[in-house]
């Protein structure tokens, strides 16, 4: 049998209120004047904005379950839309929320919600694609059976998978993957349809497979080579959080959907369930397949700025996110002579977290493609989340104007108490 075309894939939708009508001349199918939201058009625009709440009708997924006992976030609103912010083009919240492509956003306060919003279609109870924030949750995962004994960051990669003895990742450790250090041959490049990223995801099953594509995120990996020495200069490429996730299966013995669910969902009091899409081999995408709610995301950010603590139980070891917070001078080093460090600069990379500096201490992110944003600043107790649908991938104005804005709210109601 041969492999079904970008047409004929079985996993398409129209856009809503329109009707099938058949194919235009270069083969897109097509509903109406517009075109249906497919495995091969999912991330353009305008499809993204649907496709990142519908993850499910567009590629299989697993269900990690939520608790009937969620975590009580209780209410405590703020007006923020007189917060100044240091964005020239947009110097209100409104604006900034308005040019930003905001499809959902909620700001937490000691625990508390201050602020929740949330536009266009998206509601309450539907879940939005948060991407490589997906990757921070793989790493609590990681945290928790470390604890367990099961896990060993600086064992060799080999260890739990032996296979990668064979590919690009022989004799690279767990904490390589864990910190993006590898030295294997892979290019991050959301813009060219060539770089080894987007062939990873024609093997995953998040486009349309062209000839030659492993079938696979695991076969993917095995078909990796290096081109330097591990442990060097920090690159950040997604395949690393897929080998995590294959060590964290094999090492626990679970599929990572249920281990999310085990460890970090229905623990922290997540009060929906989430998903996860997975590749044709049933594989789920560990770095980045993840579609949660707004307010189970603000769970997870809560659950990072108390240190893994949830009413008083250890939900993840606090020492995996104080050490990511406060990390050896080699890991600073790797982030300053990386990519990244003028667009974050005194940045750093460690345990799938990003960090920058604060005013008084480090400001944890966990970060998506298309502005997906939890953030995490423990000097003024401000958690924030922002779910969004950028047309670019990558915006390094749009990017650092949300922090800025999330630290100035955190200045705001730091010296502004709630009457």
């Amino acid at each position: 049998m041969s492999e079904p075309t970008a047409t004929e894939h079985p996993y398409y939708h129209p856009q809503p209120g329109t009707a099938w009508e058949g194919v235009d001349a270069a083969g897109s199918l097509v509903v109406g004047s517009a075109p249906l939201v497919t495995l091969a058009n999912w991330q353009e625009v305008p499809h993204h904005v649907w496709s990142f709440q519908h993850m499910r009708e567009l590629m299989p997924s697993q269900v990690i379950e939520g608790t009937d006992e969620p975590r009580e976030l209780l209410e405590a609103q703020r007006d923020l839309d007189g917060v100044t912010l240091s964005t020239p083009w947009a110097p209100t919240l409104p604006e900034l929320l308005g040019r930003t492509d905001t499809d959902a956003f909620l700001v937490l306060h000691g625990g508390r919600i201050i602020d929740e919003r949330y536009f266009g279609d998206m509601t309450r109870r539907r879940r939005h694609l948060v991407m490589s924030v997906t990757k921070s949750v793989v790493s609590c995962v990681a945290g928790a059976i470390t604890a367990r004994g099961l896990l060993d960051p600086e064992a060799p990669l080999e260890t739990y998978v032996p296979e990668l003895a064979s590919c690009g990742y022989a004799g690279a450790r767990v904490r390589t993957v864990l910190d993006m250090r590898s030295g294997v041959a892979f290019r991050e490049g959301y813009l060219d349809p060539d770089s080894e990223v987007r062939v990873m995801e024609r093997s995953m099953g998040w486009a349309p497979r062209n000839h030659g594509d492993p079938l696979g995120m695991y076969p993917y990996i095995l078909s990796t080579v290096s081109d330097r020495p591990h442990d060097g200069v920090f690159d950040y490429r997604s395949i690393e959080t897929d080998v995590l996730g294959w060590i964290v299966e094999r090492a626990a013995g679970e599929r990572m959907s249920d281990l999310i669910g085990e460890h970090v969902w229905r623990p922290m009091g997540a009060f929906h369930d989430a998903e996860i899409t997975a590749d044709p081999l049933g594989v789920a995408i560990h770095d980045g397949g993840l579609s949660a709610t707004l307010r189970d995301l603000g769970r997870f950010g809560q659950l990072l700025a108390e240190y893994g603590t949830v009413d008083g139980r250890q939900v993840i070891p606090a020492s995996w996110i104080t050490t990511a917070a406060e990390p050896p001078a080699d890991v600073r080093d790797a982030f300053a002579r990386s990519v990244n460090e003028p667009y974050l600069p005194g940045g750093w990379y460690r345990n799938q977290f990003w960090f920058v500096p604060g005013d008084n201490g480090p400001i944890l992110l966990c970060l998506g493609i298309h502005g997906q944003m939890v953030f995490v600043e423990w000097s003024t107790g401000l958690v924030g989340v922002k779910l969004s649908s950028w047309p670019l991938p990558q915006d390094s104005e749009k990017l650092i104007a949300t922090i800025e804005a999330f630290r100035a709210i955190g200045r705001f109601v730091h010296v502004a108490p709630a009457a």
